[in-house]
């Protein structure tokens, strides 16, 4: 599709060196690698790194450590890693060494990992705040415990240990939900594969192929642009879409059913995340299309909240407000339309929320209230808005030939200094739109 692309090494040094100003200089800042993952006996799950780690770093590499000391004469920024060792490196791949790790992260210094005991509780003396992500790594908490316990032994000798300890996401989630030009360019080219993607399956799309057979087209074109799946895909066929984490992906998409599939490929660690609903014969009955231009509109109505100075949570009322008016004039609800999103009717069919920021993590860090308001939107920002109508195949409260639908719409939207762009503008959204690639086919 396009050569590869990558952040360069100096932002991820910004990056630490914006995190310890806001820390101050008294402060020490400890973030463990990601551990590796049994998937069963002794084989591992495909390792992926602590998005935070990634983040500060770049560093792939799983038994590090990252050290940041704000203010040290000797260097500030230090790393953790596996030494070389060829004959495992035979078996794993290559690793980089504390002497690698210096110049190809940009680090202060680097040193061994098991010489982490000898050294950590030295730097931690004389510190007062220790920022680090408690509870997330019970083994590395009672590591750290224990470097603490040490210099609090040495206290009789002179020695100063911390005495605030403070959670590093609520300095650092800041930071990640704001993204940089480098940052979205990323964002950019993951979703330009998740539409390749979404636009692959729907042309290959033939009644009576398996949901898994659909996955597997998606993906396929995930791994062939150097990405993979950023979350588990959806791919729910006929009644299946309206499970909203559905897993299985083994049914079988018969002729007259949509299949909505909710899958988004991750590039250099950043995740897209794109839902379409589609006919697997190629055409819409009237009320699939009915409900399907519905949730489109309710998109189009979140879309519009989507600029700086504006409440995030506007979004979903707006989506709200849409959704429930559509189905007030569908005979699917009754009564007035204040009344029906006040006590929460429209929630039989709609039981989400709109959507939810996106970054290293599908769903990505950051605070969506301060003091208690929704927080206001700024550029920088990156978040889904996937509205979406849910009607279970055996609800009897409802006219037959609307049961067992399921509809989601989820573009990516980026907000800018004058409104917003949306990442995945060039997938086919409306049924007009779906209709005509699939004929194209």
């Amino acid at each position: 599709m396009h050569k590869p692309i990558s952040t360069p090494i100096s932002a991820y040094a910004r990056r630490r060196k914006q995190l310890m100003r806001i820390a101050g200089d008294d402060a020490i800042l400890v973030l463990a690698a990601a551990p590796e993952r049994i998937r069963s006996r002794d084989t591992h799950y495909p390792y992926r790194q602590d998005s935070d780690f990634w983040y500060l770093t770049g560093f792939s590499e799983p038994e590090s450590v990252l050290v940041l000391v704000p203010g040290r004469r000797h260097g500030e920024a230090l790393l953790f890693c596996r030494e070389r060792d060829p004959d495992r490196e035979a078996w794993d791949g290559p690793r980089l060494g504390p002497e690698g790790a210096v110049d190809a992260l940009g680090m202060d210094d680097a040193y061994p990992i098991d010489d982490l005991d000898e050294i950590l509780p030295g730097l931690l003396e004389g510190r007062s705040r220790v920022y680090y992500h408690f509870g997330r790594d019970t083994d590395f908490d009672l590591k750290l415990i224990g470097w603490l316990n040490q210099v609090r032994a040495q206290v009789r000798m002179g020695a100063q240990p911390p005495h605030e300890f403070l959670e590093l996401g609520h300095l650092l989630d800041e930071l990640r939900l704001f993204k940089s030009k480098d940052e979205i360019r990323l964002m950019q080219r993951a979703a330009d594969i998740s539409v390749a993607a979404h636009e692959a399956v729907m042309r290959a799309a033939k009644p009576g192929m398996h949901e898994y057979a659909l996955q597997a087209e998606i993906e396929r074109v995930f791994r062939l642009h150097d990405a993979e799946p950023a979350y588990g895909s959806i791919v729910g066929a006929g009644a299946n879409a309206c499970v909203l984490h559905y897993r299985a992906n083994n049914a079988q998409a018969k002729d007259g059913d949509l299949v909505l599939i909710d899958a988004g490929a991750e590039y250099r660690g950043y995740a897209s995340d794109i839902t379409r609903t589609f006919p697997v014969s190629g055409r819409f009955t009237r009320e699939q299309r009915a409900l399907h231009d519905l949730v489109g509109a309710a998109q189009a109505a979140a879309l519009a909240q989507a600029r700086p100075g504006v409440p995030y949570e506007a979004g979903h009322a707006a989506a709200v407000e849409t959704l429930t008016d559509g189905l007030l004039a569908l005979g699917l609800l009754k009564g007035k339309l204040e009344k029906n999103i006040a006590d929460g009717s429209y929630k039989r069919f709609y039981r989400h929320k709109t959507g939810h920021w996106l970054g290293l993590d599908v769903h990505d860090v950051g605070d969506y209230r301060l003091d208690g308001e929704s927080r206001l939107l700024e550029p920088g920002m990156v978040f889904t808005i996937e509205p979406g109508l849910y009607i279970g195949a055996d609800d009897t409260s409802v006219n037959a030939k609307w049961r067992g639908i399921g509809i989601r719409i989820e573009d990516d939207v980026l907000i800018t200094r004058d409104g917003h762009h949306v990442l995945t503008e060039k997938l086919a959204r409306s049924a007009d739109e779906i209709e005509a690639l699939m004929v194209r086919a």
